[in-house]
C-alpha cells in the first residue's frame, strides 16, 4: 500500500462514520413528526432508546471479538450496507413495533459492527499521528450530527414527509457501502479473510481490558460521554421545540448544528495539540480528558436552566467545545494501556458497558424524567447529565494519579 493510504483510510472511514451518526441523529430531528404521526408516548420513545442501546451493547461485544480475527474491511463494509438498508426501511414504518425493529434492532445492530473494526484499523495505520487520525474520524461524527438537522430540513422540503427523509439518507449510505467493496483495503487479512496477527482467545481480550485498572477508569469517561450524548441527541430537539416554540425540524437543526460545529473545531485542534504534547507528557491525553469533563459539567447544568433561546444555544456550544476536547482521545487513551492485538475486542467491551448503561440512562431514566416532572424535566435531566460528567472526571483522576504509569504500554 502507498505511503498516503493511511490517510485514505481516514477519509473513507470518516465518510462511513458520517452516515453512522447522521442516520441515528435524524431520528431525533424528525422525532416530533414521527411521534405525532404514529401517536407515540414519551415512555415509548424511552423504550425505543433502551432497546437501541441494549442492542448496540450486546452486538458490539460480538463485533469486537470478530474484529480481532477477521477482515476488518468486510466487517466495516457489511455493517455500512446493512444499517443503510435498515434506515431506508424505517421510512416505511407505521407502528411503534416497526420503529423498534427497524431503528433499535436492525439499525442499531448493523451500526454495532462498525466501531471495533474501524478503530482497530485506524490505530494499525497510525501511531505518531494517532490522535490526529482519531480526531478527524471523530469530526466526521460531528459533521453527521451537525448537518443532520440542516439536511433533514432540506430533504423534508423536497420529499414532503419524514418517511422519505429516512429513505434518502439510507440510500446515500448504501451507495458508499457499495464503493467500499473496491476502495477499502485491509492489509492484515490473508487470502482466507482471517487476520494475519494473532488475537488470542476471548478470555485473553477480557483479561486485557477488565484486568487493567487504567483501561476501566478511562472507560468511565467514555460511559459518561455516551450517556450524555445519546440523551442530548434524542431529547434536545424536543426541548427546543417545546420550550422556545420552534417547529420540529428547525428545533432539531439548531440543537444539532451549533453544538457540533464547535465540537468539530475543538476536536481537530485537540488532536493536533495532543500528538505534539503526549510524546513529552504521556499522561497528557488523560489529563486533557479530565479537564474537559470538569469544564463541560457546568455548561450542561446551564443548558437546562436557560430561559432564553440565545442563552441555551450559547451553553450547548460550550458543552460542544468540551465534548470535542474530550473525544479527541476517547479510544487513544485506552489503547495506551492495552495490547494492540486486543484493540477491537477492547472497543467492544467499552461499547458494551457504555451502551448498556446508556440504555438505562438515556432511555429508561430520561423517559421517566420527561414523563413525570413536566416543566421541570429539562432542568432535572441536564443536572443529571452534569453530575455524570463530574463523577467520570473523579474516576479518571484515580488513573491519572495512581495507575496509568504502571499500566502504560509502549509501542
Amino acid at each position: 500500500m502507498g505511503r498516503w493510504y493511511r490517510w485514505a483510510v481516514v477519509a473513507l472511514l470518516s465518510g462511513a462514520y458520517f452516515f453512522h451518526q447522521a442516520d441515528r441523529a435524524i431520528f431525533g430531528v424528525l422525532l416530533p413528526y414521527v411521534q405525532a404521526d404514529l401517536s407515540l408516548t414519551d415512555r415509548q420513545l424511552g423504550h425505543i432508546n433502551t432497546v437501541l442501546f441494549l442492542t448496540i451493547a450486546v452486538v458490539t461485544f460480538v463485533a469486537g471479538f470478530l474484529g480481532d480475527r477477521f477482515s476488518r474491511k468486510w466487517i466495516i463494509t457489511g455493517s455500512l450496507v446493512f444499517w443503510s438498508i435498515a434506515t431506508m426501511g424505517l421510512g416505511f414504518a407505521s407502528s411503534f413495533t416497526a420503529v423498534i425493529l427497524l431503528r433499535s434492532v436492525a439499525t442499531g445492530g448493523g451500526e454495532s459492527f462498525y466501531g471495533p473494526s474501524a478503530m482497530s484499523l485506524l490505530a494499525s495505520h497510525h501511531r505518531e499521528t494517532r490522535s490526529l487520525a482519531f480526531s478527524i474520524h471523530q469530526a466526521a461524527l460531528y459533521a453527521g450530527l451537525m448537518l443532520s438537522g440542516v439536511l433533514a430540513l432540506k430533504a423534508l422540503g423536497l420529499v414532503g414527509s419524514w418517511h422519505g427523509v429516512f429513505v434518502v439518507f439510507g440510500a446515500a449510505g448504501l451507495l458508499l457501502g457499495i464503493a467500499f467493496i473496491w476502495l477499502l483495503k485491509d492489509g492484515d487479512a490473508g487470502p482466507s479473510g482471517r487476520r494475519a496477527e494473532g488475537a488470542g482467545s476471548l478470555l485473553d481480550g477480557f483479561k486485557a481490558f477488565f484486568g487493567c485498572p487504567s483501561a476501566l477508569l478511562a472507560t468511565t469517561g467514555f460511559i459518561a460521554i455516551c450517556c450524555v450524548n445519546n440523551t442530548y441527541i434524542t431529547w434536545a430537539p424536543k426541548m427546543f421545540h417545546e420550550r422556545f416554540g420552534l417547529d420540529g425540524a428547525t428545533a432539531g437543526a439548531h440543537a444539532m448544528f451549533y453544538h457540533h460545529l464547535v465540537a468539530f473545531a475543538a476536536i481537530l485542534l485537540g488532536g493536533w495539540v495532543t500528538d505534539r504534547l503526549v510524546v513529552r507528557y504521556p499522561r497528557f491525553r488523560l489529563g486533557f480528558q479530565i479537564v474537559a469533563l470538569l469544564l463541560g459539567a457546568p455548561a450542561l447544568l446551564l443548558v437546562g436552566r436557560c430561559g432564553t433561546f440565545a442563552a441555551a444555544m450559547a451553553m450547548t456550544a460550550a458543552y460542544g467545545l468540551f465534548r470535542g476536547l474530550f473525544e479527541v482521545n476517547t479510544h487513544a487513551s485506552v489503547f495506551d494501556v492495552v495490547p494492540a492485538r486486543h484493540r477491537a475486542s477492547v472497543v467492544g467491551f467499552m461499547l458494551l458497558l457504555a451502551m448498556g448503561l446508556g440504555a438505562l440512562f438515556s432511555g429508561e431514566l430520561m423517559g421517566w424524567v420527561f414523563s413525570s416532572f413536566g416543566d421541570r424535566a429539562y432542568s432535572i435531566a441536564f443536572s443529571l447529565m452534569a453530575a455524570t460528567y463530574a463523577l467520570a472526571a473523579l474516576m479518571m483522576s484515580v488513573s491519572f494519579f495512581f495507575t496509568f504509569r504502571r499500566d502504560r504500554i509502549g509501542e
